[in-house]
């Protein structure tokens, strides 16, 4: 059974980390990617579109006042109406285990559950950290956001309290744990029972997910209809890395700022996931996902 350790904190420099190191290289390489077309995007938007953005630019004006919000534990995100905008598409990174880079957990029996702080199957490790409790509802871009998608899928996964990846990263390449699917219900909405993530070398602390028409093609991963990151405010993830077994994260978060993310510096207002709780009761994460 493998279970998290201090002694797997990413960053530093013991043997297996220089692995993890060439690992997240190889996510740097399929951020950046993503990042550039985003820029991309918007540089053409604003040289033949103007109209175009001054409709759709908050997702760059609304960088300060997430910020400003995110003391209160509360995202700045408008999500209805006519500030109905789809979630961002973002990379699935290196260690997705939908078999789009190596191991395939979609398919594998147990995958359908509400908490992931354990492995499943065959393995057995448990994730320990602060207790997460994630609820993602997805609504329907096109009705204005004002229609919740029932039926839908989500596929959710995330690093450990070391950064480490399972099915990917040294130590837990067994372990599957921190990976999950759930089916929306009649409001949308999937809840997940977590763990806090850390904040590893070169990204702001966040959590992937995957989006589906159905259970059915989840399970089978198929037809992913949106792929996107939720991030974290700072004073929180501040709050949940003072504790114990979060302190390589305190070194890590303190040279990143969600202005200077890969991911998230060309605007986060939409991913910002409004945080509730304490470090004693555990934290729970919400976001509007529209698709």
């Amino acid at each position: 059974m493998s279970t998290a350790s201090n002694s797997g904190s990413s960053g530093h420099s013991h043997g297996h980390d220089h692995h993890h190191d060439d690992e997240f290289d190889r996510g740097l390489s399929h951020d950046l990617p993503v990042f550039a077309r985003r820029r991309m995007i918007r540089l053409l938007a604003g040289a033949s579109m103007v109209p175009l953005v001054a409709a759709c630019s908050t997702d760059d004006s609304g960088s300060s006042a997430a910020a400003d919000s995110s003391s209160s534990g509360s995202s700045s995100s408008g999500t209805s109406g006519s500030d109905c905008e789809v979630i961002p598409t973002e990379t699935a990174g290196p260690y997705p285990g939908d078999g789009s880079n190596g191991p395939n957990v979609l398919k594998e029996s147990g995958v359908v559950r509400r908490d992931i702080t354990k492995s499943f199957g065959s393995s057995s490790g448990v994730a320990e950290g602060i207790p997460l409790t994630i609820t993602l509802t997805v609504v329907d871009q096109a009705s204005g956001c004002d229609t919740p998608k029932e039926g839908a899928a989500v596929y959710l996964w995330h690093c450990d309290r070391e950064g480490r990846y399972s099915l990917y990263s040294d130590g837990v390449t067994e372990e599957n744990y921190l990976r999950g699917v759930q089916e929306t219900d009649d409001k949308g909405q999937v809840t997940f029972t977590s763990i806090f993530p850390a904040c590893y070398t070169g990204r702001w602390p966040h959590i992937h997910f995957e989006v589906y028409g159905s259970l059915d093609d989840a399970t089978a991963a198929q037809d992913i209809a949106a792929t996107s990151q939720l991030a974290f405010p700072k004073d929180v993830c501040d709050t949940v890395y003072a504790t114990d077994g979060y302190s390589q994260s305190v070194q890590n978060l303190s040279q990143l700022s969600l202005e200077s993310d890969m991911i998230f510096s060309d605007g986060y207002d939409q991913q910002l996931a409004t945080l509730k709780g304490s470090t004693d009761k555990g934290y729970t994460a919400t976001l509007t996902v529209p698709v």
